[in-house]
């Protein structure tokens, strides 16, 4: 499938991973990526409902506000 490139800016862990993907897994995270994002874009859903049900799986997943607005203070450092 003929894409057009775009970056997308994710936490070191995800890029670490990407980079060290074989061709073939690249090319599946990309698909993957891409459906993603274009079930995210077509969606009827508002852009407040997608992000709350982002920050719900953070959460979930042990994101606290603590942890990002460190995170994100720790990005602005390294710019």
């Amino acid at each position: 499938m003929p894409g057009e490139p775009i970056t997308v800016v994710v936490d070191p862990e995800v890029a670490n991973a990407y980079r060290s993907a074989s061709d073939d897994e690249r090319r599946k995270l990309d698909l993957l990526v891409s459906l993603r994002l274009r079930d995210a874009t077509r969606s009827k859903e508002s852009l407040k409902e997608v992000m709350r049900q982002v920050s719900k799986n953070a959460q979930e997943r042990g994101l606290t506000p603590e942890i990002l607005q460190s995170s994100l203070t720790q990005d602005d450092a390294e710019c």
